[in-house]
């Protein structure tokens, strides 16, 4: 029986519970224009994104949703890789790096990460805008040669394939011209549709919240990680997910090489192999990163067999990092993945020395006293504003545009200080993004209370 899309819009619409069929019906003729089900217009499928918006979805209806988006095209076949496949998310924030040091370091204990990122977009960073910062790195892999590359190097980094999730593609584009880009039933169909689409064993969530998150507010922040992990439990992949405080950037640095410049600095400072070591107060700076990265990774491990608890997995993910094979499963990935390896390695081994930005200005404190905080999401655009980040879908990013932070929301200051250096490729861009972090870095007269980094482990 044909689905027509205008009776699945007034179903959802009126507060009905749409089948299975219907919501199948639906993305297969979004997708694939064929004659079987009358294809929904651009206007019928806005519609339906808007009835979505208005009414939500119950779990069946989600899961269905999320199915039926995820099987819209092709997708990753995990099962040669023979072992138990793994993965995260992050729901984005500044300076969110984690995924550079997470998926060598299961890699390096055993596991399987066959990790599909995106693109930086408003306020927030994204992975594949900072890999492509390391000369001749190729994000756009086809599908038989990241399988290839993660049998033998545990891991592999790209973007999402043309034919992979197409119905995330075009739903995702009119939900910016919608007003539905907020919805968590959206988010979540949006979000782990692709993931499972990587035919992952197990999944680890980082759900934002504070200033610097997509969902700045605690209460929807929850809502959109029991959704997400829900959503991954009903379709059989284990998930979990840690709300996570995004107050202020995660560690030092927040841009694109610089960020890639930061874990591997941190890499090297660890491997027994490398003669490099950070300055104490550069690492102290660096803290939040490395234990949010043990967090996410310690569940990652404990799902996989690999640790008895996510806290024992914590510990493992810091040897990974101590015995040096989680740098060397990064240096093997990028040289399978980059044209210009001899280039990519110079650049690694020596990443300060590759980092040169045309421009910086350094932001001191006027007075004494303690950094009490800021608005992390206008970090994030001063960061953008330098260049380092893309306002809309296709804009252009520059490679070494960017911030240091020279201290962390309770550090003790004093006049004349450094807090931020930024980072431009034009000079001209410095001054709005200066204004900015001055205009939102507050010191205070009193040390503030800090809240933990993990705030809450949320479980089927």
């Amino acid at each position: 029986m044909a689905i027509h899309p205008i009776d699945v819009i007034q179903h959802k619409r009126d507060g009905l519970v749409l089948s299975d069929e219907e919501i199948q019906g639906f993305i297969r003729a979004l997708v694939m224009r064929d004659a079987e089900h009358p294809t929904p217009t651009d206007a019928q499928a806005a519609s339906f994104l808007m009835a979505v918006f208005l009414r939500g979805l119950n779990a069946q209806e989600l899961a269905a949703l999320t199915q039926a988006m995820r099987f819209s095209g092709e997708v990753f076949d995990s099962k040669p890789l023979n072992a138990f496949v793994v993965d995260k998310h992050s729901t984005g924030g500044v300076g969110d790096k984690t995924s550079l040091l997470i998926a060598p370091i299961v890699a390096a204990a055993g596991l399987k990460d066959p990790m599909i990122s995106g693109r930086s977009l408003g306020h927030t960073g994204g992975t594949l805008d900072k890999l492509e910062t390391i000369p001749g790195f190729r994000t756009q892999l086809p599908l038989d040669e990241m399988l290839r590359i993660t049998a033998k190097v545990g891991f592999a980094m790209a973007g999402q394939t043309p034919k992979l999730v197409p119905a995330d593609r075009i739903l995702y584009a009119l939900r910016d011209h919608t007003g539905t880009v907020e919805s968590p039933y959206l988010i979540t169909a949006s979000i782990m549709s692709k993931k499972l689409a990587a035919g992952l064993n197990g999944l680890v969530l980082d759900v934002k919240t504070g200033s610097g998150a997509f969902m700045s507010k605690y209460e929807d922040a929850r809502l959109l990680a029991g959704l997400m992990v829900e959503t991954g439990e009903l379709a059989g992949t284990r998930t979990v997910a840690l709300m996570t405080a995004m107050d202020e950037p995660l560690g030092r640095y927040a841009g694109n090489w610089v960020e890639v410049k930061e874990c591997v600095e941190l890499m090297q400072h660890f491997s027994p192999e490398v003669e490099f070591h950070l300055p104490p107060e550069k690492l102290r700076l660096s803290a939040d990163l490395l234990e949010l990265t043990h967090a996410l990774t310690g569940h990652m491990l404990h799902m996989g067999g690999k640790a008895p608890t996510p806290e024992d997995g914590a510990d493992l993910s810091e040897w990974m990092l101590l015995d040096g094979s989680a740098y060397r499963k990064f240096l093997e990935m990028v040289e399978m993945q980059s044209d210009a390896w001899e280039a990519a390695r110079a650049a690694l081994e020596r990443p300060a020395e590759f980092h040169k930005p045309t421009a910086t200005r350094v932001l001191k404190a006027k007075s004494p006293g303690y950094l009490v905080g800021m608005d992390c999401r206008q970090v994030g655009w001063a960061v953008q504003r330098l260049g380092a980040g893309r306002a809309k879908p296709g804009d252009p990013v520059s490679a070494h545009a960017g911030i240091e932070m020279h201290a962390k929301i309770g550090d003790r200051v004093e006049a004349g200080q450094a807090l931020v250096t930024l980072f431009s490729e034009d000079g001209a861009l410095l001054d709005e993004p200066e204004e900015m972090l001055r205009e939102t870095i507050r010191v205070g007269a009193a040390m503030p209370v800090k809240g933990t980094l993990v705030r809450e482990v949320v479980t089927r």
